[in-house]
């Protein structure tokens, strides 16, 4: 793991653990995971469907609360806050970027990047000024003015894109956001990733593919709950050095 100072840990779990009781089934979906996440990271957590990395991410984006552990965000205990404050970190602090794009069909492009600032009660010309801001970051000034059905699945996914990081967030979290793009499409939403990330914007994204983590500068893997393995890439050696962690 590189040096670093604590003072740029943006995220730092401890002793996370949740549990789900589905009748009379326990299922342990984490087990006492512990991390750190420094500002500027680009990070994936990888691993097979039931390995416990959308269940962490709906803790990390604070849509959940853990059964027990820690969970601190930007030095703040997430755990302790009430809910009209987790709203509000979900609003400011936090994008999010999902798999099916969760764009309004019948609202353009630039009106769907509005609506964060909409509820935030931004000021209409502001909303509009910041939310073409936004659309003209990820490519897509000429595309304003479209609904969702008259793009395509790479243009919808930036849409969701512009939309997580109009409000300047601390952290854009991306849960398998290129899972239903083809491949080209795929790969013009990593290459958007990594100059989010050449431009000092934090990234999570959660996939179950190889080759989409390692687009990351960092892959942590998850296997039934617990954090298997923490690997970082290594520019000087080009190759990813690896710390093995539970079984």
């Amino acid at each position: 793991m590189p040096n670093r100072d604590d003072s740029d840990t943006l995220i730092r779990v401890e002793g996370l653990t949740k549990t789900f009781h589905m009748g009379d089934t326990e299922v342990n979906a984490l087990r006492g995971v512990a991390f750190e996440i420094v500002t500027g990271s680009y990070v994936a957590i990888m691993g097979p469907s039931g390995s416990g990395k959308t269940t962490l991410l709906d803790i990390l984006g604070c849509l959940s609360q853990p059964t027990s552990g820690t969970y601190f965000l930007k030095g703040m205990n997430a755990g302790e806050q009430p809910e009209s404050r987790l709203a509000e970190i979900r609003n400011h602090e936090i994008g999010f970027v999902f798999q099916n794009f969760n764009l309004l069909p019948r609202a353009t492009a630039l009106v769907n990047v509005e609506l964060p600032l909409l509820y935030d009660g931004v000021r209409r010309k502001e909303r509009i000024a910041r939310a073409e801001a936004a659309l003209e970051a990820v490519g897509l000034s000429d595309r304003m003015y479209h609904r969702p059905n008259e793009l395509s699945g790479g243009q919808r996914q930036r849409v969701a894109v512009a939309r997580a990081l109009v409000n300047g967030p601390a952290i854009l979290f991306a849960d398998e956001p290129t899972g239903n793009l083809d491949s080209h499409s795929g790969e013009g939403i990593l290459a958007l990733f990594a100059e989010l990330h050449k431009n000092g914007n934090t990234i999570v994204t959660v996939t179950h593919e190889r080759e989409v983590a390692e687009h990351a500068q960092r892959i942590m893997s998850f296997r039934d709950g617990q954090l298997v393995k923490d690997e970082w890439r290594n520019p000087t050696a080009a190759r990813w050095d690896v710390q093995s962690l539970a079984g």
